[in-house]
């Protein structure tokens, strides 16, 4: 199977874009850091339903990680990823280097204020300033009609849907739904790090969220109280040590009051060390669920 087109500049990008364009053609960006999985693919499926043109950036981003160590071991395996690319329909690949988009001197930055404070924001600083820049600098590329995102990063989606807004970039942002593994651990590409006794451990997360919905059936509203559940439930599995678990506005981020009065955001992020004997890395994983009190 052939891989589709592979587009290395800005200019040309732009110059396909405002062909699509002028032929009527719809145009959707799916934005990946490459290390693909079905996750990635349910976007594609996802962008091929609002347009004519499924295009996918492939750039692993360094301005988004706080560790430069995790930036050198992100896993990049280019040709396995045009051939799923390709298996799937996509019908262009972005795939520049890094002073492509980065060039030298470069000192302009896209920063939302507010939406990045919290959950994944607190604990990695100046992790969204990166995305939020990278993702204005791919839109203006690309010129879309739309965009598709993972709804596993909720706050990230909250965060580009403001931005967009905010700048007028009038590209609509679609939230796909999280895809799961068959045992309903979140797909990501960090999975694979995992030792065998934390990937195992690993479906705490699912657990967490699980006790929660159920605790919201049963009426449950106390938010310290679901919480408290959550971390319950997380603290059985050894290996795991909690970023964060909290309960916010799914559309502002602001914390969740007291007692439940609408749809909360159950937001998680785990840290599993490695298992023993030293087996696997120490891996972060997130996840998340709207919680949705009956009335």
């Amino acid at each position: 199977m052939l891989s589709p087109p592979i587009v290395t500049t800005v200019r040309e990008l732009q110059a396909r874009a405002d062909g699509e364009r002028a032929a009527g053609r719809r145009i959707a960006l799916v934005p990946t850091m490459g290390a693909l999985h079905a996750g990635h693919m349910s976007l594609v499926k996802a962008a091929r339903e609002h347009a004519d043109r499924v295009w996918m950036s492939i750039f692993v981003n360094p301005t988004q990680f706080n560790d430069a160590k995790d930036f050198d071991a992100y896993p990049v395996d280019l040709a396995r990823d045009l051939a799923l690319a390709a298996e799937h329909g996509v019908d262009l690949v972005f795939n520049p280097e890094a002073r492509e988009l980065y060039p030298e001197g470069a000192k302009t930055w896209v920063d939302v204020e507010g939406l990045t404070d919290a959950l994944c924001g607190a604990s990695r600083p100046g992790h969204f300033r990166g995305v939020t820049t990278v993702v204005s600098k791919l839109l203006l590329a690309a010129r879309p009609h739309v965009a598709v995102f993972g709804e596993k990063d909720f706050q990230q989606c909250a965060v580009i849907r403001r931005m967009v807004a905010d700048l007028g970039f009038g590209v609509e942002i679609i939230g796909a739904p999280t895809v799961r593994e068959p045992d309903g651990l979140a797909l990501s590409s960090r999975n694979v790090h995992l030792g065998p006794e934390a990937r195992a451990q690993a479906l705490a997360l699912v657990r967490g969220l699980d006790a929660a919905e159920a605790a919201v059936a049963r009426g449950e509203r106390g938010r310290d109280a679901l919480l408290a559940r959550v971390e319950a439930e997380i603290g059985r599995a050894p290996l795991a040590e909690i970023d964060y678990a909290e309960l916010r506005d799914p559309d502002s981020l602001e914390p969740a009051p007291a007692q439940l009065a609408g749809p909360a955001l159950l937001a998680l992020a785990v840290e599993f060390r490695p298992g023993p004997g030293g087996q696997g890395k120490r891996v972060r994983l997130i996840d998340n669920r709207v919680l949705a009190p009956a009335g």
